[in-house]
């Protein structure tokens, strides 16, 4: 009897360690992975679509290569309204899209407007369509306010699809 009371005693001590190293993996796996910190923001800004497919980026050890027709290299000016993801130290590769249909809400377009001199780089924040056609609304990622206007296909210049830092 003392042997089966040891050896159900054994079986039962090592079933609690079993189980106990178990939960204790868990939880240190759990809290050295990394998540995403969820601070309960709303403010979420769309993700850009998706213009470089992977088999287009050649990473090699002496040189990366993307893989994109039309592409433009681009410096920017420092404005502090798309900061921090653009900056004056930013280099970026532009390329000019086919269509309206190729611009989704998140992307960062470059375009012309009738309410200030020179070039606008600012994330797409809104897509519909009027009597005039598709349009679209952008706004600075710091920029409190929308952009002045519609903005028609016609008065975007390029696409942003790589930002180099």
């Amino acid at each position: 009897m003392k042997i089966v009371t040891k050896l159900l005693l054994a079986g039962l001590i090592f079933l609690l360690g079993f189980l106990s190293n178990n939960i204790y993996a868990d939880i240190i796996t759990h809290s050295q992975s990394e998540q995403p910190l969820n601070d309960g923001r709303t403010d979420e800004k769309p993700s850009p679509n998706d213009w470089i497919k992977e088999n287009q980026i050649l990473v090699y050890s002496n040189q990366v290569i993307f893989d994109i027709k039309n592409a433009e290299w681009s410096k920017f000016t420092d404005t502090h309204s798309m900061e921090p993801v653009i900056s004056s130290r930013a280099n970026a590769i532009q390329i000019k899209p086919k269509s309206p249909d190729d611009i989704i809400v998140g992307d960062i377009i470059s375009y012309e407007s009738e309410y200030t001199d020179g070039i606008i780089i600012h994330r797409v924040i809104e897509k519909n369509i009027d009597e005039k056609g598709v349009y679209f609304i952008a706004k600075g990622d710091n920029n409190p306010q929308p952009d002045p206007g519609k903005i028609r296909f016609n008065q975007i210049k390029r696409v942003l699809v790589a930002i180099v830092y």
